[in-house]
């Protein structure tokens, strides 16, 4: 389990039951609404104009998601942190609206500036939430494909994918509303679309959200390992220094032996590495900001032409907030040529101090 999935378990089941009745309650009088909205437009006699129904669809989404929105601020931090917990730990990563981890963290970080479990699960989320976000386009749902492009950006107003998910829905939109108006498809019909596509997105996000944690579950998994074989090694090579060592006994006088036939000379030592470049890390940016300091020692292989391949994190003090920046870095770092490729290890420091 990832370490922002197993803060505050035992708070839980209290923190959760409230948060979600507030939750509930305000999702709950948002559909009062929106049924009252379908009810006076089915009393309507005059006809909806294409992209009608999906324009309701998305105003009816707009008002359920500020009223979950409205819900989550009045939670505080505790509630949110566990409300997020429990989210993460129920693969409900990015959906339904309003009981999702991505919105509690996310609110959590809003309420919280430098929340370093907020900042952390937001970053594994991100990847995640644009897949579905292509996937919600393509499938024709644009209201969730807009939900979910609405958390991308909360999350990283500069984020690379922004400007291209946004420009793919409009044309997408477009795209759908000729259509619908080509084909003249009925009211009934467009429901029925509706309701096909609710069906679809939500076993859709449900394998999907599953998937995802069980791979952030084996990602921190193998860290974990990684960092208990390190301490296991670490604390083996301290006991083996601390170990008495027994005296040795003088050696016994021996006749001085005919010179013997030279032999050849023993091979080489592994040659030592000389490095050419070795660019720093970048401070990211939620560490600097929170003032957290850590580690991370990274193993790697030295081509023969100097490159370096095959950089892994060993061990991370604090666990994957300094591993990305610190494996970017090492790989490119360049060492003068070498005879055979040479596996090494070096830590690397992080200290808000020095920037």
């Amino acid at each position: 389990m990832h370490p922002w999935g197993k803060m505050m378990v035992s708070k839980i089941p209290t923190t959760r039951r409230a948060s979600r009745a507030r939750l509930a309650a305000a999702v709950g009088l948002a559909c009062v609404l929106a049924a009252c909205g379908r009810s006076d437009e089915a009393e309507a006699p005059v006809a909806a104009a294409p992209g009608a129904v999906t324009a309701q669809a998305s105003q009816q989404a707009a008002a359920r998601q500020q009223a979950a929105d409205d819900a989550i601020a009045g939670l505080s931090v505790d509630e949110l942190r566990s409300a997020g917990a429990a989210a993460y730990q129920e693969s409900r990563l990015y959906a339904p609206a309003g009981e999702n981890a991505m919105e509690y963290y996310l609110a959590l970080r809003e309420k919280q500036a430098g929340d370093a479990a907020a900042s952390s699960a937001l970053i594994d989320l991100l990847p995640m939430s644009v897949i579905a976000t292509e996937q919600s386009r393509d499938r024709g749902d644009y209201a969730e494909a807009r939900r979910l492009l609405g958390l991308i950006e909360r999350a990283d107003s500069k984020h690379p994918a922004l400007e291209r998910l946004r420009a793919s829905i409009a044309t997408s939109e477009e795209q759908a509303a000729a259509r619908v108006e080509q084909q003249k498809l009925t009211a009934e019909q467009e429901a029925q679309r509706a309701q096909t596509l609710e069906r679809e997105r939500a076993a859709q996000q449900q394998q999907q959200q599953a998937a995802a944690a069980q791979q952030l579950a084996q990602q921190q998994s193998a860290t974990d390992q990684a960092a208990r074989e390190e301490a296991a090694r670490q604390a083996a090579a301290r006991e083996e220094a601390a170990r008495p060592q027994p005296a040795r006994p003088e050696p016994a006088p021996q006749e001085t032996p005919a010179p013997a036939p030279a032999t050849p000379a023993p091979s080489a030592a592994p040659a030592q590495l000389r490095p050419l470049s070795t660019p720093a890390p970048r401070y990211p940016a939620d560490a600097l900001r929170a003032g957290t300091s850590g580690e991370v020692m990274v193993e790697f292989t030295v081509g023969v032409d100097g490159s370096v391949s095959n950089a892994r994190v060993v061990r991370a003090d604090p666990p994957r907030t300094f591993d990305r920046e610190a494996l970017a870095a090492v790989r490119r770092w360049r060492f003068e040529p070498v005879p055979a490729p040479v596996t090494t290890r070096r830590t690397i420091g992080f200290s808000p101090t020095a920037n």
